[in-house]
């Protein structure tokens, strides 16, 4: 919790509380609204996701738990019936909204800050499963008793952020994903075995795009030219 408590702190430094409100404003978030505010929801949902709550008891309890350190963010700690009527009520574009404007603000701080002796781009591309309500969101296939979405993104290693995303739902094989992902030419895509498809590979290099991944135990292959390894050069 404290982890969770220092970092909640650090992102919010990068929302400034006058931009939030006025987004709030444009999307008529509390437009007769009543209760928790838009402000302590975003609050609360960003400690659910950083301490790994799995219920709004677990939210509650938590954020009561540093109490004493929420003063200074404006904010009560929400009750957990009220912080349900506002995520079932409340509009999503808020948080979209939020999320393009830290965005933008992450990026012009990342801009420059990573450089690789590359000529070409490197990105990497990788999944995570995001659980969802089953009641909720039948729509997500998954397993019996859950359902989940997959999040896939493409990682520019230019800045340290997300260039490209897809969502499907859980039961979406990672190579088929892969299918719906354009990159340019002269790209250089990391991922791991998940992702191998020969047919895909070959789509790759015959539009000039480089692949770095790691075989399958069962590979059928021949080698067609060996090099020595550089030295010095933390090249396995």
């Amino acid at each position: 919790m404290n982890a969770s408590s220092s970092m909640s702190r650090q992102i919010l430094k990068l929302i400034p509380r006058t931009d939030f409100e006025r987004i709030v404003t444009a999307t008529g978030a509390e437009y007769r609204s009543k209760g928790v505010s838009s402000w302590s929801q975003f609050v609360g949902m960003l400690f659910c996701q950083l301490g790994r709550a799995h219920s709004l008891r677990e939210i509650e309890g938590g954020l009561k738990s540093r109490e004493g350190k929420l003063a200074h963010l404006g904010i009560e700690v929400p009750v957990r019936s009220s912080l349900s009527y506002a995520n079932s009520h409340r509009p999503w574009q808020l948080f979209e909204k939020v999320f393009y404007r830290l965005f933008e603000t992450v990026a012009a701080k990342a801009q420059g800050t990573h450089k690789f002796r590359f000529k070409n781009k490197p990105v990497s591309l990788d999944s995570t499963v995001i659980d969802l309500c089953l009641s909720m969101s039948d729509w997500a296939k998954y397993r019996r008793t859950k359902d989940a979405v997959k999040l896939y993104l493409v990682l520019d290693h230019d800045g340290s952020l997300p260039c490209f995303g897809l969502v499907t739902d859980g039961t979406v094989a990672d190579v088929k994903a892969a299918w719906h992902i354009a990159f340019t030419p002269g790209t250089i895509v990391v991922d791991d075995r998940g992702y191998n498809d020969y047919r895909l590979f070959a789509e790759w290099t015959e539009a000039g795009i480089y692949f770095v991944t790691r075989m399958k135990d069962n590979a059928q292959f021949e080698i067609v030219e060996e090099h020595a390894v550089p030295q010095h050069r933390h090249i396995i």
